[in-house]
């Protein structure tokens, strides 16, 4: 999860009050009703609290669900579940990866929980890793409470950088060959990490040829939100497309991802493809299905594209 710098929850009278995760905890169920959605929640089962704690800037739950494994929350919108979360790692990170034919330095904005660095250490050829994450509190609460994602941080090409990714990427131009944005939804600060300043900055922090990769909505629920964006970097990225994956904790079930280049062409198809032991530890991503994410239900298709 990342925020912009200088971007602090304020605290004046006419802000409404901090959201308490543990207020959506009733009678032993964890319910995610967010302002996005409006009309539906998802549920889980809790079994043990973990750890409930407000960080500088959000609100942290760690639950053990009853189905789900250990499941974190910030600011009450579910982020990980154990039980599915390789769905969205595998893909936000091995779409653009893989269909770059030789990345060597890599940044992840967001992704606190570590599952994504997770997913980029499997990429032998990557040099470079480099995380920015604005809150400390989500990457040690994932280290004790998620270890299965938080162990990207082992990796010996991670460095870490606690600050704002804009700043980070104004400071590295044309750095890297693939920036992956593990984004919160585009409410209160984190929409900016949904605006065209956001994605002229990654453009100019990418080499040529380069890759990015971002949290892109659901397309049941915020095609209002995915058009305009669309549309708005088209002028600039040689290439911009949306793919999706299946994942059943997060809101109707799905979340796009949107991809976008710098002087190359389409990422529909991988450059790359994983070695036989890697592809036997993946649990989503596949050669097969990078091409099929790219296949979108027609409504959508038209929505976003025409």
């Amino acid at each position: 999860m990342s925020e912009p710098e200088n971007k602090k929850p304020k605290t004046d009278e006419s802000d409404p009050a901090p959201i308490k995760c543990e207020d959506l905890i009733i009678d032993g169920w964890f319910h995610e009703r967010g302002t996005l959605w409006p009309g539906q929640a998802f549920s889980l089962k809790v079994e043990e609290i973990l750890y409930n704690q407000r960080s500088e800037y959000q609100d942290i739950l760690v639950f053990k669900s009853e189905s789900f494994g250990n499941v974190l929350v910030l600011d009450g919108i579910i982020q990980v579940t154990e039980r599915d979360e390789f769905a969205y790692q595998e893909m936000i990170a091995h779409l653009p990866l893989y269909a770059h034919p030789d990345p060597k330095k890599v940044l992840v904005i967001g992704g606190g929980d570590g599952g994504v660095l997770r997913e980029v250490a499997r990429h032998p050829g990557v040099e470079e890793i480099s995380i920015c994450e604005i809150d400390k509190d989500v990457i040690e609460v994932s280290k004790k409470y998620l270890p299965g994602l938080a162990k990207g941080y082992d990796d010996p090409r991670v460095t870490v950088h606690i600050r704002d990714g804009s700043k980070f990427m104004e400071e590295n131009q044309e750095s890297f060959d693939v920036i992956i944005t593990d984004s919160s939804d585009p409410i209160g600060p984190n929409s900016v990490l949904f605006e065209t300043p956001f994605y002229n900055s990654m453009y100019s922090s990418l080499r040529k040829g380069g890759i990015v990769c971002t949290q892109g909505e659901c397309v049941w629920l915020l095609l209002d939100v995915i058009k305009p964006l669309v549309n708005s970097i088209k002028e600039k990225y040689s290439s911009v497309e949306f793919a999706y994956t299946c994942i059943p904790s997060y809101p109707s079930g799905q979340i796009g991802l949107i991809l976008a280049t710098k002087d190359r062409g389409s990422c529909k198809t991988a450059a790359r493809q994983p070695g036989e032991e890697t592809q036997k530890a993946l649990q989503y991503y596949s050669a097969d299905m990078h091409s099929a994410s790219f296949v979108l239900p027609a409504f959508a298709q038209r929505a976003i594209f025409e």
